[in-house]
């Protein structure tokens, strides 16, 4: 076996613990924005819900249900706001 084919068979090496715990902190992150972001600012929180959600789960966290809840949540944010933009004509709420 020569070196170069030795260096294609080894194994992937394991993501280091403080890039996992980054990518866990971005799962949570992301929940958190996400579901912030139903009830103010969700122009701005849904999609950073979205992309925090993403690269946590490109990561590989280990909290891959709460990134794919941050990443539903920032979608479901943006629903929001189209619904919102559609009934009322505008970019914010309004109790009137």
């Amino acid at each position: 076996m020569t070196p170069r084919t030795a260096a294609v068979n080894a194994p992937a090496p394991a993501p280091a613990p403080a890039r996992k715990r980054d990518a866990d902190a971005m799962a949570v992150t992301a929940f958190v924005l996400g579901l912030v972001g139903l009830l103010v600012m969700n122009i701005v929180l849904g999609p950073v819900a979205v992309v925090l959600g993403s690269l946590a789960l490109w990561r590989r966290t280990s909290r891959p249900g709460r990134a794919r809840l941050g990443i539903a949540l920032g979608v479901a944010d943006l629903v929001v706001l189209a619904t919102l933009v559609s009934a009322d004509h505008t970019w914010s709420w309004s109790l009137t």
